[in-house]
C-alpha cells in the first residue's frame, strides 16, 4: 500500500470504532464524503486489500498500443538508427506523421537499444567562459575535415563561421581542403551580407598564423588571410586552445551529427549542391539553437566606399624585377612589356596579385603592368614537411602531380577548388592582366 492508502486506513479504522464521523473522516483524508463512502465499504467487504488502487500494475488505458511501438522502432531502425530522439521525433512528424512524445520515444529507444541514457554515454566537460554581448563583436571561424557525404562523395572540410554571442551560424562553405583561397571566399560571402565584424576568432591553422613573425615589424607576420582583414581594418585572434572557441568546437559536432544526416537524406552527394543547401539549413538550424544576444546592438560595421574586396581577398607576394625585366612566380617566368614604368623597375619591388576568379596582376603602386609568360617544365620534387591537418590535402595534390607530368603550377602555392593543373596556356601566349 502506498502512504496515501495507509493514511486513508487509519482513518477508516477512526470511523469504525466511532472516533470520528465519515465526514470528518473525509475532510481528513482529503477527498469527498461520497467517496470516503465507497472506502469504507470496501473496507467492510474486503478489509484493508479494499483501499488498494484496482489500476496499480495495470497498463494504461491511453498508453500506446505494442504493434504501434514496434511500428515506430522498425521506421527508427531502418531510416534514423544514429539519431537522437529529438531529432528523431523531428523526422518522424515531417516524413511519416508519426506523433507521439519525445520522453516516450526516448523511453522506446533505450529499451530497444538504440540510444543509450545519459549515465551511459561519457560525461563532457567544457571550460566556461562569458558570451560577448552584441551580435558581430566577435566570429568564431574554424574548418572541419569530415566524410561529409559519408560513401557518396569524397572527405572534405566545411568551414563553419558562428557568432559567439547568440551561437547563431552566419556562414557555411563545403570546400575540398581548408585553404586561403576558400577562406576568402567564404568571408567575402559573410562580409557582403552582414558587414564587417570587431574580430575573428580562429585556431593556430597555418592559414590564420606565420610562425615567422617578425619583432621589428608586425606586418611582416601576417599570413595572407591575416593581411586581407587587416586590409579591411578586421581583427584576428588566434586561441591557444580547442577549448578557448569551444561554441564553434561544439557546433562543428552538432554539424556532423545533423547536417550529415540532412545530406543523406536530401540524396547531396557533391560540394557544389551542398553550397546550394547551407543556406537553407543555417535558417532550421539558427531557428533551433540561435540564442538572443544579451545587448541587441548589432555592430557589425557596413564596407566603407574604400574597401575593396576583391583586392583585398587574395594573394599578394612580393617579387623583385630583374635586370631584364623578368618576375619569377610559383616557378612561372613573367616577362614584363617594355614601357616608360617598366624601364624604371629594375631591381625594384613589385606586387603580384593572384585573385579568386584566377586573374593574375603584377602591380607597382597603382600601376599594373602588361606581361607574357614563358613555362618551364617542372619536375616532382620531394614533398616538404607539412601540418598533419594539411597532410590529406598535399597527399592529394602530389598524387594529381605524378598523374599529369605536364605540371605547371607549384604543389606549394594556394589550390583553388576546380583550379585546373596548367596555370597558364602554353608556348608563352599573351595574358591581360
Amino acid at each position: 500500500m502506498s502512504e496515501c492508502e495507509l493514511g486513508r486506513l487509519k482513518v477508516i479504522e477512526d470511523i469504525e470504532a466511532q472516533r470520528l464521523s465519515v465526514v470528518q473522516g473525509a475532510e481528513l483524508a482529503g477527498v469527498s464524503r461520497r467517496q470516503m463512502t465507497r472506502l469504507v465499504r470496501a473496507f467492510r467487504d474486503n478489509g484493508a486489500s479494499g483501499l488498494i488502487s484496482k489500476k496499480r500494475g495495470k497498463p494504461s488505458n491511453h498508453r500506446h498500443t505494442n504493434g504501434f511501438r514496434d511500428y515506430v522502432l522498425e521506421l527508427v531502425r531502418q531510416n534514423y538508427a544514429d539519431f537522437g530522439p529529438t531529432l528523431a521525433l523531428e523526422k518522424l512528424e515531417a516524413h511519416h506523421d508519426v506523433s507521439v512524445a519525445k520522453e516516450t520515444l526516448r523511453k522506446w529507444m533505450i529499451e530497444a537499444g538504440i540510444w543509450q541514457t545519459r549515465k551511459e554515454r561519457r560525461s563532457r566537460v567544457y571550460q566556461p567562459r562569458n558570451r560577448r554581448d552584441c551580435f558581430g563583436e566577435l566570429i568564431q571561424i574554424d574548418g572541419s575535415h569530415h566524410w561529409w557525404f559519408e560513401d557518396r562523395g569524397p572527405k572534405s572540410a566545411l568551414l563553419v563561421y558562428g557568432d559567439d554571442a547568440t551561437s547563431k551560424l552566419v556562414h557555411l562553405r563545403f570546400a575540398e581542403s581548408e585553404n586561403a583561397f576558400d577562406y576568402f571566399h567564404a568571408t567575402k560571402d559573410y562580409l557582403g551580407e552582414y558587414g564587417k565584424p570587431l574580430a575573428f576568432y580562429s585556431d593556430k591553422h597555418a592559414v590564420f598564423r606565420t610562425t615567422h613573425a617578425s619583432n621589428k615589424d608586425a606586418t611582416t607576420g601576417l599570413t595572407q588571410f591575416g593581411r586581407a582583414l587587416s586590409e579591411l581594418n578586421i581583427d584576428i585572434i588566434c586561441a591557444n586552445s580547442p577549448q578557448a572557441k569551444g561554441r564553434v568546437e561544439r557546433a562543428n559536432k552538432t554539424l556532423q551529427d545533423r547536417l550529415v544526416k540532412e545530406l543523406r537524406l536530401r540524396g547531396i552527394d557533391t560540394i557544389e549542391d551542398a553550397n546550394s543547401f547551407a543556406p537553407a539549413f543555417m535558417e532550421s538550424f539558427n531557428t533551433r539553437f540561435a540564442k538572443p544576444a544579451r545587448n541587441p546592438k548589432n555592430v557589425h560595421r557596413p564596407l566603407a566606399p574604400h574597401d575593396d574586396l576583391d583586392g583585398a581577398a587574395c594573394v599578394k607576394s612580393q617579387r623583385t624585377v630583374s635586370n631584364s625585366l623578368t618576375v619569377i612566380y610559383n616557378r612561372v617566368l613573367f616577362i614584363l612589356e617594355r614601357n616608360q614604368v617598366s624601364e624604371r623597375l629594375c631591381r625594384k619591388k613589385v606586387t603580384v596579385c593572384d585573385y579568386l576568379d584566377g586573374r593574375l596582376e603584377i602591380r607597382h603602386g597603382n600601376d599594373v603592368l602588361p606581361y607574357t609568360t614563358f613555362d618551364k617544365q617542372q619536375r616532382v620534387k620531394r614533398a616538404q614537411i607539412v601540418e598533419n591537418k594539411r597532410l590529406d590535402d598535399v597527399l592529394n595534390m602530389i598524387a594529381l602531380q605524378q598523374q599529369k607530368t605536364p605540371q605547371k603550377r607549384s604543389t606549394s602555392a594556394p589550390r583553388r577548388r576546380g583550379q585546373g593543373p596548367n596555370m597558364f596556356s602554353l608556348e608563352g601566349e599573351q595574358t591581360t592582366p
